[in-house]
């Protein structure tokens, strides 16, 4: 209880905090008896009561003569004629018990996501990088869901598709008698399948695993010859090395447009870190320029046997998009069933072609003025613009190191130095921007 000032008048505290002692609180102004930060608010408090009858709730810090505090949320209301003022306060401390275990749920739960992330990560890189063929299935439809790419390159097995069309008849029963097997007693002998376009045979082994979306069996594959998937002898150990050594990017991809294999230049490109992510998937989600996309280069590829100098633009994961030119070429020349593409960034070899388009604007305005000038002072001025342009695209070339830029013309350092003299280039060095390499 207060009076019209806010000093209190009487006081009575709830069951919770019966036991501290309020007597000194008596005669004091409300706003000495809470943290000092908090203050001003009991002094809006008041006047709100005292303007409109009740104020707003609002939290403070209680402080008690035992030297206890306690966070409080007030409301403040004036009663009748010189009544004063009551003040009702609740105690927030189970509130703010609730919100301590909200947080440090939240927290465990973020750090259980984490510990699944890298679970998940690891996983990914120990599935993209086993040499044997695995897939995981659903138990029970047999659809693939997971290829890793061992299984994509060897036996073109591809998520989405189903596994039975792929077995004959009475390989479908022994392969689903396995894995009834498996789904009784968790485990079952392997068995022997054919598969792959040449129908080699295969060890296939399953196991049952529990997932959110249902149960799935996780099939490994192994080659009868005891030889690993990824290993088909030194030649195709060297092609391999080769194409992943590549500078430019490589892909294959089958007719539908899904790519089946591919090397670090153009995981670079498409700015995702592992081959795995890219595997099934269709190349025409990175080409972004219209009229230039995936539709457009098999057509022309059905339609003259291979293609070169297709230009278009591949766009990144993280938004970057890179100019590029494919050549292609499928393994059949008519309706082949995979293709092959190289795909080279020149994003730079287009930057110097409009430094060409420019050259050849200046050249047009020499040639115009062949009427009214001689042909030594044309010639001259040919010359001069033709050489301060190779000389400026020289040291672009070399980012400004003069004398890299004088070994790509075939010149001396000296002769170079005269070059820029000679056209008022020399200047550009001397405030920075060339370097005195």
């Amino acid at each position: 209880m207060l009076d019209l000032d806010g000093v209190i008048r009487d006081v009575t505290l709830s069951n919770a905090v019966s036991n501290e002692s309020a007597d000194d609180w008596l005669g004091r102004p409300w706003a000495d008896i809470v943290g000092d930060t908090v203050s001003g608010k009991i002094v809006r408090m008041l006047a709100d009561a005292r303007e409109s009858g009740v104020s707003a709730y609002r939290q403070v810090n209680q402080r008690f003569p035992s030297g206890l505090e306690l966070p409080m949320e007030y409301t403040t209301v004036r009663l009748g004629g010189k009544g004063g003022l009551i003040a009702i306060g609740r105690n927030l401390n189970a509130v703010a018990e609730l919100q301590s275990r909200l947080i440090a749920a939240q927290q465990a739960v973020e750090q259980e996501y984490w510990k699944l992330r890298e679970v998940e990560t690891r996983y990914r890189l120990l599935f993209d990088a086993s040499n044997e063929a695995v897939l995981m299935l659903q138990a029970d439809s047999l659809r693939i869901v997971e290829a890793n790419p061992a299984a994509i390159r060897t036996l073109g097995l591809a998520r989405g598709r189903d596994l039975l069309p792929e077995l004959t008849v009475d390989e479908r029963t022994t392969f689903q008698a396995m894995l009834q097997r498996v789904r009784q007693s968790g485990r079952a002998p392997g068995v022997l399948l054919h598969l792959g376009a040449d129908r080699s045979a295969w060890t296939v082994r399953a196991s049952l695993m529990t997932s959110e979306p249902g149960p799935m069996f996780l099939v490994q594959l192994a080659s009868t010859g005891g030889t690993p998937v990824a290993i088909r002898g030194a030649e195709q150990i060297a092609l391999d090395d080769y194409v992943d050594r590549m500078p430019d990017a490589f892909v294959v991809i089958d007719r539908d447009g899904s790519i089946r294999r591919t090397n670090r230049a153009f995981l670079d490109l498409v700015q995702i870190g592992g081959e795995g992510a890219v595997l099934n998937e269709p190349l025409g989600r990175w080409l972004s320029r219209p009229g230039a996309d995936l539709s457009v280069l098999l057509a022309n590829l059905n339609r003259h046997g291979s293609v070169r100098l297709f230009a278009t633009t591949l766009q990144g994961e993280l938004g970057t998009d890179t100019a590029v030119e494919i050549s292609a070429v499928g393994n059949a020349a008519v309706k082949p069933d995979h293709i092959a593409l190289v795909l080279r960034d020149v994003g730079r070899r287009l930057s110097v072609s409009e430094d060409e388009t420019s050259l050849q604007a200046a050249l047009g305005a020499i040639i115009a003025q062949s009427a009214k000038t001689s042909l030594h002072s044309l010639v001259k001025d040919t010359v001069g613009l033709v050489e301060r342009h190779y000389i400026a695209a020289a040291l672009a070339l070399s980012d400004g190191n003069r004398t890299a830029a004088a070994e790509i013309l075939g010149m001396s350092r000296q002769g170079f130095y005269k070059k820029l003299a000679q056209y008022d280039m020399d200047g550009h060095s001397r405030t920075g921007a060339y370097s005195e390499k």
